[in-house]
């Protein structure tokens, strides 16, 4: 299997950082999380080694002992050029609801005015397309979503906002994404999602992984109010659809 080349470095006392190209490509994002994987499958004990995905790397940290980093700069390569030809992961696109409404969408004017576009085309380009979960952070269950139409690219507001409201969608750059919980944040905010990303209480408290896809879905203020009813009863269910099954 013919794979991206790596870099592996020291990351302090307890983990190490496999690097992979600086570009955001779906093809080394695959490739990462079908290491991540293999490590955890095959490699890494499991309550010992603890690994973080990002856009372009991969930290392996060991929550229990120091690392030896030349021998395991030598295992790490050795893994990463064995991983099976025909190694698959299995990938899912969820259907998210979005209220894209005034109220809710704050910036949707503003965003509409610098694109050149009605709100009703910033709608249409936001919905149409389809986006890859690059990275899950800076809050619990924020995704870093790529594949933002070109024509949406707007800058990061110049003073964030001190509170963003939970289920806030936002864009800036080329990404778009949702706030999982209240926090700063200087997204421009064009609608709100009804369901959350994250919820502590669950066994499985994100329910969206690095690698998934997501489609935003545009919903009316009643559907907006109804997934809102049902999520807090729990029985809203996001539509989810496997890929490559």
């Amino acid at each position: 299997m013919n794979h991206a080349p790596i870099k592996i470095k020291p990351y302090g006392e307890h983990a190490i950082l496999i690097e992979w190209p600086n570009m955001v490509d779906e093809n080394i994002l695959d490739s990462i999380i079908l290491f991540d994987e293999y490590l955890k499958t095959h490699c890494l004990p499991k309550g010992i080694w603890e690994t973080v995905t990002a856009y372009n790397s991969l930290l392996v940290v060991n929550q229990v002992e120091k690392v030896d980093y030349i021998t395991y700069k030598k295992k790490i390569g050795e893994w990463y050029a064995n991983i099976e030809k025909g190694s698959k992961r299995e990938q899912l696109l969820w259907k998210l609801p979005v209220l894209y409404d005034l109220d809710f969408g704050i910036d949707l004017e503003e965003v509409a005015q610098k694109a050149g576009k009605t709100v009703s085309e910033v709608i249409e380009l936001h919905t149409s397309h389809v986006y890859t979960v690059y990275g899950i952070g800076f809050l619990p269950g924020f995704m870093y979503l790529g594949g933002l139409p070109k024509e949406l690219e707007v800058s990061r507001k110049s003073e964030p906002r001190l509170q963003v409201k939970k289920g806030s969608v936002g864009i800036a750059g080329k990404q778009t994404g949702i706030y999982p919980q209240d926090s700063p944040g200087g997204w421009n905010i064009i609608g709100s999602c009804p369901i959350p990303i994250f919820d502590i209480n669950k066994e499985d408290p994100c329910f969206v992984s690095v690698g998934d896809k997501i489609q935003f879905q545009q919903i009316t203020l009643a559907e907006y109010n109804l997934h809102k009813i049902e999520t807090e009863v729990g029985i809203y269910k996001p539509e989810k659809i496997v890929l490559n099954a």
